[in-house]
């Protein structure tokens, strides 16, 4: 990515150039704002992901301009939800969202690349790999200063966007980190090949003290994503030299008959990775004149593979909020109503999405649970669909807008569109 030295006010300043910072930088940089990304990594990077994006969420990428490149690299489409566990092995048709198609998953190491650069052509400068090490609130103006190793920036705008995701350390880590607890989920994720797994399925997988989730991504590979507790984790390590990774692959396929069947024949693709803890849960949109979006703002379980389509859609309620109010922003207002309206619009969206999977989370983990919801699925497969449908495969962001924008407006909670 090209690195601009040059100009240093911005409108807006977005910490962050993962999906939900490189979609808000597009956007608000084709509405005309002049945009800074701070994105500490150098990509194109892989990253702890799922790397399922809904068909929900296909819209949006049109609008972003990625659904043709999106299209081209990314994996088959998603017709099937599965459940592998124990010697449990379920399907049931993934529900259709209206006539957008299907959810498929690409790499994040391609999907971030693709989106941060399509901001970086619509006009927002990115600075990447700078870190940003402080941001102060200075009369009407965020003060920012950034370092890399050619050294330190100081840029400034009138909004600031964190965007940097729940467990990164830095300036906002208040706003998504606590301490460390036995219960605490950790992430892990690796690509397979010749792993054997239908084209159209994407299976979750239930194991005691965790839950993960396979599906065909880009280049012919199969993705491995899960989470398991710090203390199994702990115990199926004991007594052992074994690497986390392995442990963790271990005690999957102990659990899963299915995965014990098809993994010894499959080819690790790369290193595993691993990162955590997760923060599942409901935080804040707007904190002290602060607009938070992605995973930051609150997120899901991983288990219902919503993480980057949260990510996308929260930016895109967030910047159609910015946007409308850009007269009263941009000249130094508070920001404290057009925060409030978008925090109504990110809870209206994403609660419920947030609840089903924490609900789900509970039944996955949970080995009583498990045992009772087994029998149950085998009776009714059906349900796994219905679930699907609580975990938001089906609400277009269009219908978002034409039920709660158009019935409010921006004009009701006091924005200036002059």
């Amino acid at each position: 990515m090209p690195i601009s030295r040059k100009k240093q006010a911005y409108d807006a300043i977005i910490i962050g150039g993962g999906p939900a910072g490189a979609a808000a930088a597009l956007l608000l940089g084709r509405a005309g704002w002049s945009v800074a990304v701070v994105e500490k990594a150098a990509f194109p990077r892989r990253k702890v992901c799922g790397e399922f994006i809904s068909a929900t969420s296909l819209p949006l990428l049109s609008e972003l301009g990625a659904e043709k490149s999106f299209s081209e690299l990314a994996g088959p489409p998603v017709k099937r939800i599965g459940l592998y566990a124990g010697d449990t092995i379920l399907d049931a048709p993934m529900p259709k969202s209206s006539a957008v198609g299907w959810g498929r998953a690409l790499g994040r190491e391609h999907l971030d690349f693709m989106l941060l650069d399509l901001a970086n052509r619509a006009g927002a400068h990115v600075w990447q790999p700078w870190r940003a090490t402080s941001v102060i609130r200075s009369g009407n103006r965020w003060a920012c200063t950034i370092e890399s190793e050619d050294g330190v920036q100081k840029l400034s705008a009138q909004v600031l966007i964190a965007a940097a995701g729940s467990w990164e350390r830095g300036p906002f880590s208040l706003l998504g980190h606590g301490n460390n607890h036995d219960g605490d989920l950790l992430s892990f994720k690796a690509h397979f090949r010749d792993f054997e797994l239908a084209d159209d399925l994407m299976p979750l997988l239930v194991f005691p003290g965790g839950y993960g989730g396979l599906v065909h991504t880009n280049g012919g590979r199969v993705s491995l994503s899960c989470c398991i507790r710090r203390d199994v984790l702990r115990k199926c390590r004991q007594g052992t030299q074994r690497r986390a990774s392995d442990a963790v692959i271990q005690h999957i396929a102990r659990s899963c008959g299915e995965i014990q069947r098809v993994i010894g024949k499959a080819q690790l693709d790369g290193a595993w990775l691993a990162a955590g803890p997760i923060r599942p849960g409901i935080r804040k949109a707007h904190v002290g004149e602060i607009f938070v979006t992605g995973n930051l703002a609150g997120e899901a379980h991983p288990i219902i593979a919503e993480g980057i389509s949260m990510a996308m859609q929260s930016s895109w309620l967030l910047t159609q909020r910015l946007i409308a109010g850009a007269d009263d922003l941009l000249i130094g207002r508070s920001s404290g109503p057009i925060g409030k309206a978008y925090a109504a619009d990110w809870k209206a969206t994403f609660v419920l999405r947030i609840r089903a999977a924490a609900l789900f989370a509970f039944l996955a983990a949970s080995p009583r649970a498990t045992a009772v919801c087994r029998p149950l699925l085998r009776c009714m497969p059906q349900l796994m669909t219905l679930g699907a449908r609580f975990s938001g495969k089906t609400r277009l962001l269009e219908e978002f807008q034409s039920e709660h924008f158009a019935r409010k407006g921006a004009a009701s909670v006091g924005v200036d569109q002059r």
